[in-house]
């Protein structure tokens, strides 16, 4: 890979949204030169778009599954739906059982299941762990390092988006089963 195509997988979000912080500054004469060190707004925008990620890959593999089933069964199919009145929480449906990805703040999201509407526990995280047996939800939390760089952390190792979608679905998938 050379450097043009290595810069081009780059983010530029970040350069877009001083471009534009610049163009309203001209335009209604208020400057905000501190916004680059305050870790609240910039792990607001982190949490985000961490969870469009975890969301769009849930939904992506959701759908492949979906498929490999047979899609005609309604009872088998997995549902994906977005929590209202929240920024972009969303959830997973499939024979009574929810996985519900929360933010429940700008550094935490929650992930945990409910079961027959009303029954909260935290997904399994080894064979030994009893279905239903922990109360709660796990979190997802953000990290703030050297230079506002933000990782997010389970249990204080950092979080690899695709590993945390084929854990939280492997588990949902063979939960909802039952």
């Amino acid at each position: 890979m050379n450097n043009i195509e290595s810069i081009n997988k780059i983010s530029t979000k970040w350069i877009e949204h001083l471009a534009l912080e610049e163009i309203n500054m001209d335009e209604s004469g208020i400057i905000h030169m501190d916004d680059h060190l305050n870790p609240g707004a910039m792990l607001e925008e982190a949490s985000i778009e961490f969870m469009d990620a975890v969301r769009d890959r849930f939904e992506f593999y959701i759908n492949k599954f979906n498929q490999y089933r047979g899609g005609s069964n309604a009872g088998a199919i997995i549902k994906t739906f977005k929590i209202s009145n929240t920024v972009n929480d969303f959830m997973m449906f499939r024979n009574s059982l929810r996985m519900i990805f929360a933010r429940r703040s700008h550094d935490v999201i929650s992930i945990g299941f409910l079961s027959n509407g009303k029954d909260l526990f935290a997904p399994r995280l080894s064979d030994s762990d009893t279905y239903g047996q922990q109360v709660g939800a796990h979190e997802i939390r953000a990290n703030v390092g050297p230079f506002n760089k933000i990782t997010w952390r389970f249990q204080g190792e950092i979080v690899e988006v695709d590993s945390l979608v084929r854990h939280y679905l492997s588990e949902f998938i063979r939960q909802s089963a039952r």
